[in-house]
């Protein structure tokens, strides 16, 4: 049986945006204000192949020569996106400058489109900040003012908001059924009956359906990167431990080393890689027994 994949929510994101009706929506989402914005002002200027290592951004949108709207969806949440956000504007104004042929190098200064860069965050964390800044990323005051805004589901029923409840569907299913075929049928059955992204999905289901199963399994990924930063800490906390031996005994240094060294890792899990308290602990192998003790001393 085909496999449900942990990249759906994002992939089926960079689907339904590029979509000039929804690339439309997701800009009015963002300025309803502007209501006589046409689908032919909204142009897609979505980047592939970024970077060397064959990165791609979610969605690019140009709209008229005003304004290019940088969005990406994430479903586990990190504070790089800004420095990666940072990379993908670069590369697309570089494209803009290169179709418009601006004299960069001339008197006169050159008319570029403003920026505008959000995230959809889709995850269950709850102390998700609503701006992210490129300072947050290096010490010391700088005058790089590059933010990053965070959008989450807020009940309004907007493209948006429809977007991150299929997104919640898609995870309760996935709970039930696995990553299976019937996680689909089910997600997309609920989608529909619920008018979450309704016209959309009713009209493409087996578009959506086969990205759903042939995409890249990311949380398989996910859990090979999580088992070596596990086994990173603990050979981090044997060294620190043999270290500290010669000087306190060593059994003992030994022991308070690989006390810091999994303290350290549950630290990185949580701030780099957005997990909970417990689920860091749970990647990290932390029994059931000292689980509480790594649980007061993050408090300290």
């Amino acid at each position: 049986m085909s496999e449900m994949r942990y990249t759906v929510k994002d992939s089926v994101f960079t689907f339904v945006f590029k979509q000039p009706e929804y690339a439309r929506k997701l800009y009015l989402a963002l300025h309803p204000e502007d209501s006589t914005v046409t689908e032919a002002d909204c142009k897609l200027v979505t980047l592939e192949n970024v970077l060397t290592t064959g990165m791609y951004n979610d969605v690019g949108l140009q709209v008229r020569n005003v304004l290019i709207l940088l969005v990406e969806a994430q479903s586990i949440f990190s504070v790089n996106i800004a420095l990666r956000m940072l990379l993908y504007l670069a590369a697309t104004y570089k494209e803009y400058v290169e179709e418009y042929r601006l004299n960069l190098y001339g008197t006169a200064p050159v008319t570029i489109p403003r920026p505008e860069l959000y995230v959809v965050y889709t995850g269950d964390r709850a102390n998700v900040p609503e701006v992210l800044r490129l300072s947050d990323l290096y010490e010391g005051t700088g005058s790089a003012d590059v933010e990053v805004k965070v959008l989450r589901g807020n009940g309004t029923g907007d493209i948006v908001d429809q977007y991150v409840r299929f997104c919640k569907i898609s995870d309760e299913e996935r709970k039930k059924h696995g990553r299976s075929r019937k996680a689909i049928e089910e997600t997309l059955r609920r989608c529909i009956e619920e008018n979450v992204l309704a016209p959309f999905l009713a009209t493409r289901q087996k578009e959506v359906a086969e990205i759903m199963v042939t995409l890249f399994d990311q949380e398989k990924i996910m859990e090979i990167h999580d088992y070596h930063i596990a086994e990173g800490a603990r050979k981090d906390g044997l060294q620190q431990g043999l270290q500290q031996g010669l000087q306190k005994g060593r059994s003992e240094g030994r022991t308070e080393g690989l006390t810091e060294g999994t303290l350290q890792s549950i630290q990185n899990l949580i701030k780099n890689m957005g997990l909970s308290v417990e689920r860091a602990m749970t990647v990290l192998g932390v029994s059931e027994a000292d689980q509480p003790k790594y649980a007061e001393m993050l408090k300290q």
